[in-house]
Order: structure tokens, then sequence, then C-alpha cells
């Protein structure tokens, strides 16, 4: 007498009823068709994890806090470079992984994905070379599929919508999803009837092999990690943080930590700082200023060239109405590439934009005023010797370290926020 909790297609000839002992005969996947499609499964499998492994092992180059190429391509390990792409603004932001605030840089997500599809190949594969396999079993795969494509759907919504770009290496993770959900759908459908035994007992098992994967991958991740040795005294100290000139910008007033931004309103990384700086939280806990430094050598002179043109005006701009000034920034940053592709030809076309967007500013952008209000900013930043480089947080008159602007935000200024706290 079999045991019905039992997996009966695990049981002997003799033990099976006779639909089944007629089933292992005939191989019990539903003919080739159906293997077919376990393979198709374990193959959409097998690419999103070299997909979601590319995209770990670029995060893992970057907990050195130094600058490396990152791998943005639909060909997997092709595309690295160095500059600006949508995989590394996806890469930055808080999006990309989990306790930020708690381990620098935090628990990647792409590799709580690369330990899924790393199981989904494991499953597919294990049930494509079995000779018996049921709706009973496929059922599962069908299952344990949705979660990626869940995943995905959600993922898509924040690079889209939220952080306004496509990572071409999570939208191949997404088509992979996709695939691998209709291949366990599809072999489910062409699998024979498993019948009315209970597989609760093999669900179980096959779920706990599941969390095991991502398990011991999460524990070897937090365990290898490396640890900060960099001081959260942070990387200098402001001389002083008086504003006898009148330069300084509210930017976010909330009762918190007295910090500073200094910022170049025409500048990509500052664009990217505050849209992490945003996602965070943190900027609640901040009563936060900003000190503008264009890099426009028409206002700079400790630029050679400029590397974000019409910088200055925008800066002349925020220093003539102050109370504008977040929403002139929030604009600057919103069309950033289009305000630099004008300014390269016209410098002159930033300012007529300005004017026509913010007629507050319309009489003081351009004037000698407006010109000595930025040279004062200036020279606030020298007063404080402050490398020519942008963005740069202060918090509680300490530098937070370059490094620890993008990967290592949430976790350096929150323990730099403990005592606070």
């Amino acid at each position: 007498m079999h045991d019905p909790l039992h997996d009966p297609m695990e049981l002997d000839d003799d033990e099976l009823p006779p639909q089944f002992r007629k089933r292992r005969r005939s191989g019990g996947v539903g003919g080739g068709g159906g293997r077919t499609w376990l393979w198709v499964t374990a193959a959409a499998a097998l690419f999103g994890a070299i997909f979601s492994g590319v995209s770990t092992a670029d995060f893992i180059s970057h907990l050195d806090r130094q600058v490396h190429s990152i791998h943005c391509s639909f060909i997997p390990g092709a595309g690295a470079q160095i500059g600006e792409s949508g995989c590394r603004t996806v890469m930055m932001s808080p999006y990309s992984s989990l306790f930020r605030d708690s381990m620098w840089g935090g628990l990647p997500i792409s590799l709580l994905a690369f330990a899924v599809f790393s199981y989904l190949v494991y499953r597919a594969v294990d049930l494509a070379l079995s000779d018996d396999v049921t709706k009973r079993h496929t059922m599962f795969l069908v299952a344990a599929t949705i979660l990626p494509v869940f995943m995905s759907l959600i993922y898509g919504y924040i690079s889209s919508s939220i952080i306004g770009t496509i990572c071409k290496l999570c939208a191949g993770i997404y088509i992979c999803s996709a695939v691998l959900l209709l291949g366990a759908i599809m072999a489910h459908r062409a699998a024979p009837d498993g019948g009315h035994w209970p597989m609760g007992g093999t669900y179980a098992r096959w779920f706990g092999e599941g969390v095991a994967y991502v398990a011991v991958l999460t524990v070897l991740y937090i365990a290898l990690s490396p640890v900060s040795e960099k001081s959260l005294e942070g990387c200098g100290t402001l001389v002083s943080t008086e504003d006898k000139s009148n330069i300084l910008i509210p930017l976010g007033k909330g009762g918190g930590a007295e910090a500073i931004a200094v910022l170049d309103p025409l500048c990509p990384a500052c664009k990217g700082f505050d849209n992490r700086l945003e996602a965070s939280g943190l900027g609640k806990e901040l009563d936060l200023d900003a000190v503008l430094f264009p890099l426009d050598s028409d206002c700079n002179w400790m630029v050679k060239e400029s590397l974000h043109p019409g910088a200055c005006f925008v800066s002349q701009a925020m220093l003539c109405d102050k109370d504008a000034a977040p929403k002139i920034l929030a604009w600057a940053f919103e069309n950033q590439e289009e305000l630099l592709a004008a300014a390269k030809d016209d410098p002159n076309a930033v300012k007529k934009r300005l004017k026509d967007t913010f007629p507050s500013v319309a009489s003081c952008v351009g004037t000698a005023r407006a010109k000595n209000k930025v040279n004062k900013s200036l020279r606030w930043a020298v007063k404080n010797a402050l490398p020519v480089l942008t963005p740069q947080l202060f918090v509680n008159g300490k530098r937070v370290c370059d490094e620890d602007t993008d990967l290592g935000l949430e976790f350096t200024v929150s323990k730099m926020l403990e005592g606070r706290r």
C-alpha cells in the first residue's frame, strides 16, 4: 500500500496505479515538445543568471570606492564604459541595493536575482532530464518563474518612471524573465496530468532549496564584503560656515543637521547626487543649503575651459531670486542635456531660456550685480579651500568623501547622523 503523501512518480512500478505505469513507460513529460520547453526555460534562466551576474560583478568592483567601467549592453560582458550610462545611473540609485544605511553600498538586488536564476536553471534542467514529469511537477516551475517576472515589472516601472532611464543589462533580465515564464507555462501545458496525489512534501523541499540558494549567496556576500576603513569623520572640514556675503541658497529646512552642498546646476554628477539624496530620504534629516560653484570659465577663473557652459547664467538666476532658486535648480536638472547642448553653440541661449521661463530674474541675469553674486560664491569656496569639483556635501561641517557620495551615500550620512538621532 503506497503512502498518499508521497509523490506517486517516485514509487516502484508495482505500487503505481495503471495510468501512472503507462505514463512512466511513455516518458511522462508530454512528448518531445514538453521537454523542449523545459530546455527553453533552462536557457532563459541561464541567460538571466549571466546578465545578473555581470551586473553584480560591476557592483562589487565599486566596493573599493574607485571609479570602474560598467557593462551596459544586451550582449553580456560587452559594452564596458567609464562614462555616464543608463546602467551606471541605475546602479548608483538607491533602488539597486537593500540595507544601504547599514552596510556600505548595501546588498545588491542583482545578487538576489543571480541566486534565483541559478536555482531555476537547476530546477528546469532537473525536470528536463527526468523521465517522469507531470503537471504536478511543472506547476511548481510555473509558480517559481512568476517571481522574476513580478520583480521585473516592479523594477521596470522604477527605472522608467522614477530613475528615468533603462539599463540594458536590466532589460536583458526582464526579457529573460518573460521567456522563462513562457517556457514554464508551455512545458506545463504539454505535461500529462499528475492525478490527485499531494506533493506538499516535494514542493516544500524544492522551495527550501530555492531559499537556500538565496540565503547562502547573501550570507557569503555580507561576510566577504569589505568593511569600511575610511573614517566617518569625513575628508576634511569647512574653515568657516559664515555667510557674510549672503550666498547660501536654502534647499530644504527640515530642522535636521546643518548641511551644505556644493553644486553646479548643469553638472550631470550633481543631478545624479540630488536624485540619490532625494530618493534616500536623508534630505528630510538635513537643513540643506547650496553653494553654487559653476564649472564654467565664463565666470569661474579656476577652470581653464567650460566643463558645463551656461552654468554661470543658471547660477546668476538662482542668486538673483533665492525664493525661486529651488525651482530654477530643478528646471536646470530636468533640462540639463538640452541646456548644455544649446550653450555649446551659444551660451546666451541659456540666458534667454532663463528669462523666458523665470520672469522674476529677467532684469537681473547678465548684469554686473548678478556676476558679482556668483563671484562671491566662488570666493566662499576659495576661503574654505574647496577642491575644484562638484558635487560636494558637508554635514555638520565635515566633508563627505567624494567616493561616498554615490553607493555609500546612505551608509556614510546615516553614520554621521547617528549621534543626532
